[in-house]
Protein backbone atom coordinates (compact mmCIF):
# COMPACT_ATOMS: atom_id res chain seq x y z
CA UNK A 1 0.00 0.00 0.00
CA UNK A 2 3.22 2.29 0.82
CA UNK A 3 4.85 1.58 -2.52
CA UNK A 4 1.71 2.33 -4.25
CA UNK A 5 1.21 5.41 -2.53
CA UNK A 6 4.90 6.28 -3.07
CA UNK A 7 4.47 5.46 -6.85
CA UNK A 8 1.40 7.60 -7.32
CA UNK A 9 3.23 10.82 -5.63
CA UNK A 10 6.16 10.31 -7.66
CA UNK A 11 3.83 9.83 -11.07
CA UNK A 12 1.61 12.80 -9.70
CA UNK A 13 4.71 15.16 -9.14
CA UNK A 14 5.96 14.17 -12.91
CA UNK A 15 2.66 15.26 -14.46
CA UNK A 16 3.06 18.61 -12.37
CA UNK A 17 6.91 19.50 -13.51
CA UNK A 18 5.99 18.27 -17.18
CA UNK A 19 3.06 20.73 -17.19
CA UNK A 20 5.34 23.25 -15.54
CA UNK A 21 7.76 23.08 -18.00
CA UNK A 22 5.39 23.18 -21.00
CA UNK A 23 3.65 26.28 -19.79
CA UNK A 24 6.85 28.00 -19.76
CA UNK A 25 6.97 31.09 -21.68
CA UNK A 26 8.60 30.79 -24.62
CA UNK A 27 10.73 34.55 -25.98
CA UNK A 28 11.81 33.45 -29.30
CA UNK A 29 12.43 36.29 -31.52
CA UNK A 30 16.17 38.02 -30.41
CA UNK A 31 17.54 41.49 -31.47
CA UNK A 32 19.72 39.54 -33.88
CA UNK A 33 16.41 39.15 -35.88
CA UNK A 34 15.47 42.51 -36.02
CA UNK A 35 18.80 44.08 -37.40
CA UNK A 36 17.85 43.44 -40.91
CA UNK A 37 14.22 45.16 -40.71
CA UNK A 38 14.46 48.67 -39.34
CA UNK A 39 11.31 50.40 -39.08
CA UNK A 40 9.83 52.55 -40.75
CA UNK A 41 6.96 54.52 -39.22
CA UNK A 42 5.33 55.72 -42.64
CA UNK A 43 4.66 52.05 -43.59
CA UNK A 44 4.10 51.52 -39.59
CA UNK A 45 0.90 54.17 -39.69
CA UNK A 46 -1.03 51.72 -42.19
CA UNK A 47 -0.40 49.28 -39.43
CA UNK A 48 -1.59 50.74 -36.84
CA UNK A 49 -4.63 51.57 -38.26
CA UNK A 50 -5.39 48.10 -39.51
CA UNK A 51 -4.56 46.69 -36.08
CA UNK A 52 -7.24 49.02 -34.78
CA UNK A 53 -4.72 49.80 -31.63
CA UNK A 54 -6.14 53.13 -30.69
CA UNK A 55 -9.84 51.20 -30.32
CA UNK A 56 -8.88 49.26 -27.07
CA UNK A 57 -6.04 51.56 -26.09
CA UNK A 58 -8.06 54.89 -25.78
CA UNK A 59 -8.46 55.98 -22.26
CA UNK A 60 -12.30 54.75 -21.40
CA UNK A 61 -13.73 58.39 -21.55
CA UNK A 62 -11.97 60.10 -24.42
CA UNK A 63 -14.20 61.93 -27.22
CA UNK A 64 -12.86 62.28 -30.71
CA UNK A 65 -12.84 65.79 -31.05
CA UNK A 66 -10.16 65.76 -34.61
CA UNK A 67 -10.86 63.09 -37.22
CA UNK A 68 -7.50 62.98 -38.07
CA UNK A 69 -5.82 62.29 -34.75
CA UNK A 70 -4.97 59.44 -32.85
CA UNK A 71 -6.10 58.91 -29.34
CA UNK A 72 -3.53 58.91 -26.53
CA UNK A 73 -2.79 55.20 -26.05
CA UNK A 74 -2.86 54.92 -21.78
CA UNK A 75 -5.27 52.80 -21.86
CA UNK A 76 -7.84 51.68 -19.02
CA UNK A 77 -10.90 50.36 -21.31
CA UNK A 78 -11.93 47.89 -19.25
CA UNK A 79 -13.45 44.47 -20.81
CA UNK A 80 -15.81 42.34 -19.67
CA UNK A 81 -15.69 38.60 -20.32
CA UNK A 82 -16.39 34.78 -19.05
CA UNK A 83 -13.31 34.55 -17.36
CA UNK A 84 -13.09 37.99 -15.70
CA UNK A 85 -12.31 41.69 -16.87
CA UNK A 86 -9.73 42.81 -18.68
CA UNK A 87 -8.51 46.40 -18.18
CA UNK A 88 -5.99 47.63 -21.56
CA UNK A 89 -2.68 49.01 -20.88
CA UNK A 90 -1.04 51.66 -21.32
CA UNK A 91 0.91 51.35 -25.06
CA UNK A 92 2.34 55.06 -25.07
CA UNK A 93 6.13 55.39 -25.54
CA UNK A 94 5.75 56.17 -21.88
CA UNK A 95 9.22 54.64 -20.14
CA UNK A 96 7.50 54.59 -16.81
CA UNK A 97 4.24 53.43 -17.33
CA UNK A 98 4.02 52.76 -21.33
CA UNK A 99 6.48 50.85 -23.79
CA UNK A 100 8.73 53.82 -24.05
CA UNK A 101 11.38 51.04 -22.74
CA UNK A 102 10.81 48.17 -24.14
CA UNK A 103 13.37 47.13 -27.48
CA UNK A 104 12.09 46.20 -30.85
CA UNK A 105 12.59 42.19 -29.91
CA UNK A 106 10.16 42.68 -26.86
CA UNK A 107 7.53 44.00 -28.92
CA UNK A 108 7.76 41.26 -31.45
CA UNK A 109 8.09 38.99 -28.37
CA UNK A 110 4.84 40.50 -26.98
CA UNK A 111 3.04 40.23 -30.57
CA UNK A 112 4.34 37.14 -31.75
CA UNK A 113 4.50 35.17 -28.70
CA UNK A 114 2.33 36.66 -25.85
CA UNK A 115 5.02 37.07 -23.90
CA UNK A 116 5.99 40.30 -22.00
CA UNK A 117 9.75 41.69 -21.31
CA UNK A 118 9.06 40.18 -17.62
CA UNK A 119 9.16 36.58 -19.26
CA UNK A 120 5.57 36.49 -18.58
CA UNK A 121 2.32 35.18 -20.45
CA UNK A 122 0.07 37.74 -21.96
CA UNK A 123 -3.87 37.10 -21.29
CA UNK A 124 -5.34 36.35 -24.97
CA UNK A 125 -7.63 39.26 -24.57
CA UNK A 126 -4.25 40.84 -26.30
CA UNK A 127 -5.09 39.57 -29.72
CA UNK A 128 -1.46 37.88 -30.10
CA UNK A 129 -3.63 35.02 -31.28
CA UNK A 130 -4.00 36.33 -34.61
CA UNK A 131 -0.93 39.41 -34.35
CA UNK A 132 1.31 35.98 -34.54
CA UNK A 133 0.90 35.80 -38.08
CA UNK A 134 2.19 39.33 -38.74
CA UNK A 135 5.52 39.69 -40.09
CA UNK A 136 8.63 40.59 -38.59
CA UNK A 137 8.99 43.62 -41.24
CA UNK A 138 5.37 44.96 -40.03
CA UNK A 139 5.85 44.64 -36.52
CA UNK A 140 8.95 46.73 -36.55
CA UNK A 141 7.30 49.49 -38.94
CA UNK A 142 4.56 49.14 -36.24
CA UNK A 143 6.91 49.85 -33.48
CA UNK A 144 8.62 52.78 -35.33
CA UNK A 145 5.61 54.27 -35.81
CA UNK A 146 3.89 54.13 -31.99
CA UNK A 147 7.24 55.46 -30.88
CA UNK A 148 6.51 59.00 -32.49
CA UNK A 149 2.95 59.23 -31.24
CA UNK A 150 2.66 61.28 -27.67
CA UNK A 151 3.77 59.69 -24.26
CA UNK A 152 1.02 59.29 -21.80
CA UNK A 153 2.11 59.00 -17.60
CA UNK A 154 -0.83 56.47 -16.65
CA UNK A 155 -0.07 53.54 -14.72
CA UNK A 156 -1.67 50.29 -15.45
CA UNK A 157 -4.87 48.43 -13.42
CA UNK A 158 -4.44 44.78 -12.76
CA UNK A 159 -6.83 42.68 -14.30
CA UNK A 160 -10.16 41.38 -12.08
CA UNK A 161 -10.13 37.67 -12.53
CA UNK A 162 -10.72 34.75 -10.17
CA UNK A 163 -8.60 31.66 -9.95
CA UNK A 164 -7.93 29.65 -11.94
CA UNK A 165 -7.72 32.30 -14.39
CA UNK A 166 -5.21 34.64 -12.65
CA UNK A 167 -2.63 32.51 -12.56
CA UNK A 168 -0.77 33.14 -15.91
CA UNK A 169 1.72 30.34 -15.86
CA UNK A 170 -1.53 27.70 -17.07
CA UNK A 171 -1.65 30.30 -20.22
CA UNK A 172 1.73 28.40 -21.50
CA UNK A 173 -0.34 24.86 -21.96
CA UNK A 174 -3.33 26.97 -23.42
CA UNK A 175 -0.58 28.06 -26.23
CA UNK A 176 0.46 24.63 -26.53
CA UNK A 177 -2.97 24.29 -27.60
CA UNK A 178 -4.01 27.08 -29.71
CA UNK A 179 -1.35 29.34 -30.47
CA UNK A 180 -1.03 29.04 -34.51
CA UNK A 181 0.80 30.76 -36.90
CA UNK A 182 -0.08 29.10 -39.75
CA UNK A 183 -3.21 30.77 -42.24
CA UNK A 184 -6.48 29.81 -41.32
CA UNK A 185 -8.13 29.51 -44.95
CA UNK A 186 -6.11 27.76 -47.76
CA UNK A 187 -5.81 29.81 -50.87
CA UNK A 188 -4.76 30.28 -54.44
CA UNK A 189 -0.77 31.16 -53.55
CA UNK A 190 -0.78 32.70 -57.17
CA UNK A 191 -3.45 35.37 -56.23
CA UNK A 192 -1.25 38.18 -54.52
CA UNK A 193 -4.41 40.06 -54.08
CA UNK A 194 -6.09 37.15 -52.03
CA UNK A 195 -2.67 36.79 -49.92
CA UNK A 196 -2.76 39.84 -49.00
CA UNK A 197 -6.18 40.30 -47.79
CA UNK A 198 -5.37 37.03 -45.93
CA UNK A 199 -2.92 38.16 -43.96
CA UNK A 200 -4.82 41.24 -43.37
CA UNK A 201 -7.77 39.69 -41.96
CA UNK A 202 -6.56 36.84 -40.00
CA UNK A 203 -3.10 38.82 -39.06
CA UNK A 204 -2.95 42.40 -38.06
CA UNK A 205 -6.54 43.36 -38.39
CA UNK A 206 -7.54 40.32 -36.20
CA UNK A 207 -11.25 40.04 -38.03
CA UNK A 208 -11.78 36.85 -36.47
CA UNK A 209 -11.35 37.94 -32.72
CA UNK A 210 -14.80 39.28 -32.94
CA UNK A 211 -16.25 37.69 -35.93
CA UNK A 212 -15.30 33.88 -35.00
CA UNK A 213 -17.33 31.96 -32.16
CA UNK A 214 -15.22 30.66 -29.61
CA UNK A 215 -15.12 27.59 -27.40
CA UNK A 216 -15.38 27.25 -23.19
CA UNK A 217 -11.15 27.90 -23.00
CA UNK A 218 -11.86 31.00 -24.86
CA UNK A 219 -10.07 29.87 -28.52
CA UNK A 220 -10.96 30.80 -31.55
CA UNK A 221 -13.51 28.49 -33.45
CA UNK A 222 -12.13 27.85 -36.39
CA UNK A 223 -14.59 25.31 -37.96
CA UNK A 224 -16.81 28.41 -38.06
CA UNK A 225 -14.53 30.85 -39.27
CA UNK A 226 -16.15 34.50 -39.43
CA UNK A 227 -19.59 33.09 -39.06
CA UNK A 228 -20.40 35.50 -36.47
CA UNK A 229 -20.26 35.07 -32.51
CA UNK A 230 -21.87 36.13 -29.29
CA UNK A 231 -21.12 39.94 -28.31
CA UNK A 232 -19.20 39.63 -25.30
CA UNK A 233 -20.39 42.96 -23.82
CA UNK A 234 -23.49 40.63 -23.78
CA UNK A 235 -26.12 42.74 -26.62
CA UNK A 236 -27.09 41.61 -29.78
CA UNK A 237 -24.55 39.58 -31.73
CA UNK A 238 -21.39 39.76 -34.16
CA UNK A 239 -22.66 39.69 -37.65
CA UNK A 240 -21.07 36.38 -39.90
CA UNK A 241 -18.95 38.10 -42.56
CA UNK A 242 -18.67 35.08 -44.14
CA UNK A 243 -20.04 34.49 -48.02
CA UNK A 244 -23.21 33.01 -46.51
CA UNK A 245 -26.61 33.92 -47.20
CA UNK A 246 -26.64 34.98 -43.60
CA UNK A 247 -23.80 37.06 -44.08
CA UNK A 248 -22.12 38.78 -47.16
CA UNK A 249 -23.40 36.25 -49.94
CA UNK A 250 -25.33 39.37 -51.68
CA UNK A 251 -22.70 41.73 -51.30
CA UNK A 252 -20.06 42.36 -54.10
CA UNK A 253 -16.54 42.58 -53.60
CA UNK A 254 -17.33 46.63 -54.57
CA UNK A 255 -19.90 46.69 -51.70
CA UNK A 256 -17.66 45.45 -48.97
CA UNK A 257 -14.56 47.65 -50.07
CA UNK A 258 -17.01 50.55 -50.19
CA UNK A 259 -17.88 49.78 -46.63
CA UNK A 260 -14.64 49.53 -45.40
CA UNK A 261 -14.38 52.88 -46.81
CA UNK A 262 -17.56 54.82 -45.98
CA UNK A 263 -19.12 52.51 -43.58
CA UNK A 264 -22.37 52.59 -46.10
CA UNK A 265 -23.66 49.07 -46.72
CA UNK A 266 -25.43 48.42 -50.36
CA UNK A 267 -28.71 49.36 -48.61
CA UNK A 268 -27.21 52.80 -47.63
CA UNK A 269 -27.51 51.76 -44.62
CA UNK A 270 -24.44 53.68 -41.81
CA UNK A 271 -22.46 51.28 -39.90
CA UNK A 272 -22.83 51.75 -36.26
CA UNK A 273 -21.80 50.51 -33.13
CA UNK A 274 -17.58 49.46 -32.54
CA UNK A 275 -17.72 48.70 -36.14
CA UNK A 276 -17.65 52.61 -36.71
CA UNK A 277 -14.22 52.61 -35.53
CA UNK A 278 -13.21 49.39 -37.63
CA UNK A 279 -14.32 51.64 -40.22
CA UNK A 280 -12.43 54.64 -39.42
CA UNK A 281 -9.70 52.59 -38.87
CA UNK A 282 -9.56 50.97 -42.45
CA UNK A 283 -10.77 54.17 -44.44
CA UNK A 284 -6.93 55.17 -43.87
CA UNK A 285 -6.17 51.99 -45.36
CA UNK A 286 -5.09 52.16 -49.60
CA UNK A 287 -7.86 51.25 -51.45
CA UNK A 288 -5.53 48.18 -52.32
CA UNK A 289 -5.75 46.78 -49.48
CA UNK A 290 -9.38 47.25 -48.83
CA UNK A 291 -10.04 45.31 -52.23
CA UNK A 292 -7.96 42.52 -51.04
CA UNK A 293 -9.84 42.42 -48.06
CA UNK A 294 -13.03 42.18 -49.91
CA UNK A 295 -11.38 39.58 -52.07
CA UNK A 296 -10.77 37.49 -49.58
CA UNK A 297 -14.26 37.61 -47.38
CA UNK A 298 -15.60 36.47 -50.83
CA UNK A 299 -13.22 33.93 -50.99
CA UNK A 300 -13.14 31.95 -47.93
CA UNK A 301 -15.80 29.12 -47.11
CA UNK A 302 -18.85 30.01 -46.29
CA UNK A 303 -20.55 29.46 -42.83
CA UNK A 304 -24.06 29.62 -41.77
CA UNK A 305 -24.66 32.10 -38.28
CA UNK A 306 -26.39 30.18 -35.84
CA UNK A 307 -29.24 31.28 -34.36
CA UNK A 308 -27.94 31.96 -31.18
CA UNK A 309 -24.78 33.92 -32.03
Amino acid sequence: MKLCLNVALLTTAGIAAGLWILSAPQAAISANALVSVPGNPERGAAVFHVGGCASCHKPADYEQTDDDGIPPLGGGQRFSTDFGTFVAPNISPDTATGIGSWSDADFANALLKGISPEGEHYYPAFPYSSYSRMTLQDIADLKAFMDTLPAVNRANEPHELGFPFSVRRGLGLWKQLYLRTDPVIALDDTDTSLLRGRYLVEGPGHCGECHSPRNALGATDYSRWLGGAANPDGDGSIPNISPHASGLADWSENDIAEYLSSGFTPEYDVVGSSMAEVVENTARLSGSDRSAIAAYLKAIPAVAAKPDD
